[in-house]
């Protein structure tokens, strides 16, 4: 079948003065994830146009390769114009201006690409850069979503402890920063684990700490234990040496002065006060911690 929002190859089956007519090729195109459904992707005719000016010397029986959506006029068309975005796809995408039902986006067709409202997470303006999905409204047009987490994908080849870039796009009191792994993979930062504030569109690089057997990501912030102390420990006599060699913090400070002190979790600053203090670099006192004369 013809689908909208995606590329596809399509057999061209007449030739007539206004374009060419293409019908299904009978391609298997990849299965999309559960979140957009499946009767709506089909365009409702047996076959599409694709436009004198998109034409390149084709022949009947030739397939071409394009790119299927509605235009201006909600009418099925195909182009061999290939979007920064399509279903199955995420996008970094920009706003080309703001009006009453939302914001349109540049993804390289003639007809900008809208982003409702209601399908965005914090008020964007002209030129600002967004993150989004691309899905399928109730009326069968292809809008855009800021909402990413049940497009994004799961089947990335990451593995525990590998080294990953992404991109925040939403922060939750209850859960910790969501974010697209190279901008396309689901991944989380878990509320626990966030030692200073996240912000959305924030880019970040993270560790792999776990993958879920859903093949969503946990991340963390901070590499492994043993490779992390050293710079918890130069952090720490940073902030002695700033302090003037004594700071009130202690293995039985609470984890949230540490934290909001350090950004750092609890055991990770007990772990570094006692390498330092096994370098003989400071001594633990009852009231905090002090710097040696070495």
């Amino acid at each position: 079948m013809i689908q909208i929002g995606r590329t596809q190859q399509l057999r061209v089956d007449s030739l007539q003065p206004h374009g060419a007519y293409l019908v299904d090729a009978g391609e298997e195109l990849p299965k999309l994830p559960a979140a957009y459904g499946g009767a709506a992707l089909s365009v409702d005719a047996e076959r599409i146009l694709l436009p004198t000016n998109q034409l390149s010397g084709e022949a009947e029986g030739d397939l071409v390769s394009v790119f299927v959506y509605r235009d201006s006029e909600d009418r099925p068309i195909a182009t061999k114009q290939l979007p920064k975005a399509e279903l199955g796809l995420t996008a970094l995408l920009t706003v080309t201006q703001v009006n009453r039902v939302g914001a349109f986006l540049d993804w390289g067709l003639p007809k900008d690409l809208l982003l409702p409202y209601r399908e965005q997470t914090r008020p964007v303006g002209e030129g600002d850069e967004v993150l989004v999905a691309v899905y399928i409204d109730k009326s069968g047009r292809l809008c855009a979503t800021m909402k990413l987490y049940p497009y994004l994908r799961t089947d990335s080849t990451h593995k525990k402890d590998d080294r990953v870039s992404g991109r925040v796009y939403e922060v939750s009191d209850n859960f910790g920063a969501f974010v697209a792994v190279e901008d396309c993979y689901s991944g989380l930062v878990p509320k626990k684990d966030l030692f200073f504030p996240l912000s959305p569109m924030q880019q970040i690089e993270a560790r792999v700490a776990n993958v879920l057997p859903d093949g969503k990501l946990t991340l963390s912030l901070r590499d492994k234990a043993y490779a992390q102390m050293d710079g918890d420990s130069a952090l720490i006599l940073s902030a002695l040496r700033s302090a003037g060699g004594f700071l009130p913090y202690h293995d039985k400070s609470s984890a949230e002065a540490i934290k909001a002190r350090f950004s750092l979790g609890k055991n990770a600053f007990k772990r570094a006060i006692g390498h330092l203090y096994r370098e003989r670099l400071i001594t633990i006192e009852e009231d905090g911690i002090r710097l040696t004369d070495r």
